[in-house]
């Protein structure tokens, strides 16, 4: 099963404790099925020390999310949808929005 998602994508998380909020995807981890967004579900890191972190303590970053949990958020009609796949006239294989049938990806 192909992931319909892909990274800089608009999403909102549906379920959990962050459910209704709203990000870009930053990456994508399709053996796990996981996704890191962009302001949503921060966690803390207790860091040492590091170049990374030349002061170290606990750091604040995102953390994964389940890809079941979000949901796709339409360019054009600005609700979350459903995906589906399509074959234009050229050979392309784009993303289509299955609540408006416009094209995602452009």
């Amino acid at each position: 099963m192909g992931l319909k998602i892909k990274k800089s994508d608009k999403v909102i998380v549906i379920s959990g404790k962050e459910k209704g909020k709203q990000g870009r995807i930053l990456s994508i981890m399709p053996k796990k099925n996981r996704v890191i967004i962009e302001r949503v579900n921060m966690i803390k890191r207790h860091m040492k020390p590091s170049r990374q972190y030349s002061q170290g303590g606990i750091i604040e970053k995102e953390g994964t999310l389940h890809i079941s949990k979000i949901m796709l958020v339409c360019p054009r009609c600005q609700k979350p949808s459903r995906i589906s796949n399509h074959i234009l006239d050229d050979g392309r294989k784009v993303r289509l929005c299955k609540r408006c049938k416009e094209v995602i990806d452009q």
